[in-house]
C-alpha cells in the first residue's frame, strides 16, 4: 500500500479538509468522552495542538510518524494491535483513515498516562514526549488553546472535579 507523506508544510491545508470530517472528529471525541466535560475539552486540547486530520501522515526526524486527526506516533502501533489482537497494518490503517478510532486510541493513550502520573498535566505532556522539557512545554501550548476554545472558565473546578486517572 502505498501512502502519501504529508510534508509540515501541508499541514495547514490538511487542517482545512472538508467540514464533514471535522463534524466527524468532533462526534468522535464527543462519544469517546463518555459525557465527561474534563476528558472531552481535553480531548479537544490534544487535537487543537496536533492539528492532524483524516489521512494524515506526517513524518517525524526520529523516523517515526504522526497519524490521523491526533497525529497518534506509529510508535504506539504495535502496542495497539496486540492489544486489540488485530494486524499491524489494520491498526496502522485505521489511525490514519478512522476518525473515531484514532480519537479513541489518543484516549487511552493519554489516560494511560494518567493512570501512570497521576498528575493531569504530566499525562497531558506525555502524550507528546517522554522529555520532561517537552513535556511541560506541550502541556502549556495545551492549556493555552483549551482558554482559546472554551474561554478563561475552563478551568473552573466544577468542570474538573472529576477528572481522576483511573486506576
Amino acid at each position: 500500500m502505498m501512502l502519501a507523506l504529508a510534508s509540515a508544510s501541508s499541514a495547514e491545508a490538511g487542517r482545512q479538509i472538508g467540514t464533514a470530517d471535522e463534524r466527524m472528529i468532533a462526534t468522535c471525541i464527543h462519544r469517546t468522552s463518555g459525557g465527561h466535560v474534563w476528558l472531552e475539552r481535553t480531548l479537544w486540547g490534544l487535537r487543537d495542538r496536533e492539528g492532524g486530520w483524516v489521512g494524515a501522515v506526517i513524518a517525524n526526524s526520529n523516523g517515526t510518524y504522526d497519524l490521523g486527526p491526533l497525529q497518534v506516533n506509529s510508535s504506539w502501533v504495535r502496542e495497539v494491535a496486540d492489544l486489540t489482537r488485530r494486524s499491524a497494518t489494520n491498526v496502522r490503517w485505521w489511525l490514519i483513515h478512522d476518525a473515531c478510532f484514532n480519537v479513541d486510541v489518543a484516549r487511552w493513550i493519554f489516560l494511560s498516562d494518567f493512570a501512570r502520573t497521576r498528575v493531569y498535566w504530566d499525562a497531558v505532556g506525555a502524550y507528546h514526549s517522554p522529555t520532561n522539557w517537552r513535556r511541560r512545554e506541550y502541556a502549556a501550548g495545551v492549556a493555552g488553546l483549551l482558554v482559546r476554545r472554551f474561554g478563561r472558565d475552563v478551568f473552573r473546578p466544577s468542570l474538573w472535579s472529576r477528572a481522576r486517572p483511573r486506576t
